[in-house]
């Protein structure tokens, strides 16, 4: 098993759409098992495919009741609603109050190639909502209010500009050696 680079906002893989998987075969599984360690060395309890650079339909979880794959999931009902302060390893260190459905079912494939039918609520709803929004190329900014949104995209241009300014401080530094 290997950690792989968690892709970070601005990285254009996390804007794209997952492609269908059509076949659950050893890569998958290994790929599955890579990011069941990249995920729990992140520290977090989803991770996927597009957080990894990978542009296929999969995503694994942990909410506490043990390791999950989901392979093709699709939301097929909700009910309910409930805030809660939801973070995202692609956006490092920034939380917002996001209302999501509190109930969902989803429909899915495990590594086996077996129909997986689950019904979530609270924190294991919200994963499968902010996993699924990650493979249909969106990140949790999208579910922001206007003004908080402005506002998290302002410190995300400062941590940009911040980390350009240190890049450019290092190329001269070593320049000047």
């Amino acid at each position: 098993m290997a950690i792989i680079p968690i892709r970070t906002f601005g990285d254009p893989v996390l804007r794209e759409t997952g492609s269908v998987i059509t076949e659950v075969d050893d890569a998958l599984r290994q790929l599955a098992a890579d990011m069941l360690e990249t995920m729990y060395d992140a520290p977090g309890v989803g991770l996927a495919a597009q957080q990894v650079g990978v542009r296929r339909r999969i995503f694994v979880y942990d909410c506490g009741g043990g390791p999950g794959v989901v392979i093709n999931p699709e939301i097929v009902e909700t009910s309910g609603e409930w805030e809660y302060e939801e973070g995202c390893l692609s956006v490092p260190e920034l939380r917002f109050d996001i209302v999501r459905p509190r109930f969902v079912h989803l429909r899915g494939t495990d590594l086996d190639g077996n129909e997986l039918d689950i019904e979530a609520d609270e924190l294991t709803a919200r994963c499968f909502q902010h996993e699924t929004d990650h493979l249909n190329g969106m990140l949790l900014l999208e579910r922001l209010e206007p003004d908080v949104r402005k506002k998290a995209m302002g410190t995300l241009r400062r941590r940009a500009l911040a980390q350009q300014a240190l890049a450019a401080v290092g190329l001269q530094a070593r320049s000047a050696d």
